[in-house]
């Protein structure tokens, strides 16, 4: 079957597109894996939707398992391949169609990268507000088929609130084209949030009409340090009301976290003292500097008379505000001397978000083998990071952190995902957060769109 299905795909598609043998030591499954190389029956490089389907027309005749690749930054194994499977890298759909600016659209293929996406929007004083670390190597198509999240969804919402239209390669072939640049279409089933978050289970994102706002004129941001959780709570529903809806980042980081984000081998000087439990790190999008400026100052003053905080600093400049979310995002500057590491993105009620970490790190803490445990996360919208480094990468010893930061989810109603997806990875812990009634129901809807289970087969869970 393996000569038959690339003699095919190299029939259809010429040799150039279809890689194989020594052809896939230069490629890899995880943008921090390029040392080993790629293990597949082979990768493909279409440019364009119709490519996808002869693909997945060809694949689908042969009971062939596809992978789908897009930017290789995702943390849940959801891009690991085997020798039996075909990858399908989306790389070369890489254009940017069309910019409506009247519109405020964006149509764009599935393998540019978000930080294009973002600087083609600002050209036209526009905002794409999607906004994370990994945005310089990220690919939309990834993004979408995860509904990522990332530092502004406590005012846009998660990638599904950006996304009008889709385009799709079902995994017999079939181009399902949804291309609407319109908010409001109740005209039967919105077919394409099937799609949205399903990690490329259910088709092949290959297009997408993207939603753009107005680029705000003013951008504040502060750096604050508070004593307790409670008054972290505190602190962002009185500056979600005092900004009027301007508020557009709220990153929660524990003391540890901040002292590793501003300490050797990071690169960044520390803005505020290692004196306070928690730090909050606050971004505000709106109409005019000035006086956003004046009125983000006056609030800080109050909450400080107000014992809500304990310190604050000002982002003033470009410089300050480089300074400030540098340390915020670029989190492998501190975490690079850990060989060995997990990532967890996990979903929890904001008010039980200090007592359930305060009780995971001090049990990841007491464990012989690991390192050093670091928190933080977009705690506006509930959703908390942890970064685990560890001395091995033994099965136990996952197991055993896996269990630590998973199993306090369920008695709560938490996730397991917040935005990074399930993948491989997490797969053992989905019914953390669906109930066999739910997960029934998806195994329904990915048994009737790929019968025949050849996309992305074994990621969330098995058939």
């Amino acid at each position: 079957m393996a000569d038959s299905v690339i003699s095919d795909l190299i029939k259809a598609l010429g040799k150039d597109k279809v890689l194989t043998g020594s052809d896939l030591e230069s490629r890899y499954v995880h943008i921090w894996q390029m040392e080993k190389p790629l293990d597949a029956k082979g990768l493909v490089l279409p440019r364009n939707t119709a490519e996808v389907s002869q693909i997945m027309k060809i694949c689908h005749n042969h009971d062939q398992k596809v992978s789908i690749h897009g930017g290789l930054t995702g943390l849940t194994g959801a891009t690991h391949t085997t020798s039996e499977e075909i990858v399908i890298s989306l790389e070369k759909l890489n254009r940017i169609e069309e910019l409506d600016d009247l519109g405020r659209t964006m149509t764009v293929e599935a393998g540019v990268i978000l930080e294009n996406i973002q600087n083609a929007a600002n050209e036209k004083d526009l905002l794409f507000p999607l906004n994370f670390g990994a945005k310089g190597t990220a690919q939309i198509g990834g993004i979408i088929s995860t509904n990522a999240g990332g530092l502004r969804v406590l005012r846009y919402g998660m990638t599904r609130n950006l996304i009008l239209g889709l385009e799709v390669v079902l995994a017999d072939g079939t181009i399902i084209s949804s291309m609407k640049k319109i908010i409001k279409d109740n005209s039967g089933y919105d077919l394409k949030h099937l799609f949205i978050g399903s990690e490329g289970s259910l088709g092949i994102v290959t297009k997408a009409v993207l939603k753009l706002s107005e680029k705000p004129k003013s951008r504040v941001s502060a750096f604050v340090g508070l004593e307790s959780y409670d008054k972290v709570v505190t602190f962002l529903k009185y500056m979600d009301a005092g900004m009027a809806g301007n508020l557009s980042g709220f990153e929660l980081i524990w003391k540890t976290c901040y002292r590793a984000m501003t300490s050797p081998p990071a690169i960044m000087r520390p803005p505020l003292p290692y004196d306070y439990e928690y730090y909050v790190l606050l971004e505000g999008l709106g109409s005019d500097q000035a006086s956003d400026q004046s009125k983000l100052e006056s609030l800080l003053e109050i909450a400080l008379d107000h014992k809500y905080i304990s310190d604050a600093v000002i982002a003033y400049t470009e410089s300050d505000f480089n300074w400030f979310w540098t340390i915020r995002e670029d989190v492998h500057a501190f975490i690079s001397k850990y060989e060995y590491q997990q990532h967890f993105d996990i979903s929890l009620p904001i008010p039980l978000i200090g007592k359930v970490v305060r009780n995971i790190l001090e049990a990841l803490n007491d464990l012989k083998d690991v390192l050093a445990a670091f928190a933080f996360g977009h705690v506006a919208d509930g959703n908390i990071h942890f970064i685990i480094g560890k001395e091995n990468m033994s099965h136990s010893l996952t197991s055993t952190i896996n269990d630590i930061v998973y199993n306090p989810l369920k008695s709560i109603g938490g996730s397991v995902s917040a935005e990074h997806g399930i993948g491989l990875n997490k797969k053992p812990y989905l019914h953390i957060s669906r109930n066999p009634e739910e997960i029934a129901l998806m195994k329904i809807i990915k048994k009737t769109l790929d019968p025949k289970n050849i996309l992305n087969a074994g990621k969330i869970f098995d058939l």
